[in-house]
């Protein structure tokens, strides 16, 4: 069986609007990532940016399930002697909404060149407004969506 890559020029991108009011905040990142990775076209190729672009918008009003408010931690090392920093999400979601959703969907992809690359499709905003309406935006259809 042969190996079908897709042409590059072929390949058309679209862009969707993903509204992340009351989504649960994990289940949302892996919809946005299966968008962005191209897992949703005939053509997807694993080494390939065949994906889509993504806009959220409402990232401040995304939920969080359990008691991961106060006990999911956030750790990150400065560098020196002592350096361990941390944050709890529900502090980091009152602060800077869209660095959680980031940070969600960022770990999904992969972790290398091309995961650098399909995470530039991804725009997070806090409200409801989005400087991306000359795209067309179009909502995310349910069959998009994975179960």
């Amino acid at each position: 069986m042969k190996t079908i890559i897709p042409k590059m020029d072929a390949l058309k991108e679209k862009w969707y609007l993903v509204d992340a009011e009351s989504q649960i905040l994990g289940r949302l990142a892996s919809q946005v990532a299966y968008i962005v990775r191209g897992k949703h076209k005939p053509v997807y190729t694993p080494h390939l940016d065949t994906g889509d672009h993504v806009v959220i918008v409402n990232a401040e009003k995304v939920r969080v399930t359990g008691r991961k408010l106060q006990r999911k931690q956030y750790t990150r090392y400065t560098g020196y002697p002592g350096g361990l920093r941390t944050r709890i999400i529900g502090k980091e979601l009152e602060d800077r909404p869209e660095t959680v959703l980031a940070h969600a969907i960022r770990g999904m992809l992969p972790k290398n060149r091309l995961g650098r690359k399909l995470f530039k499709k991804v725009r997070i905003y806090s409200g409801s407004e989005h400087p991306h309406q000359a795209q067309n935006p179009e909502a995310l259809p349910s069959n998009l969506r994975k179960a």
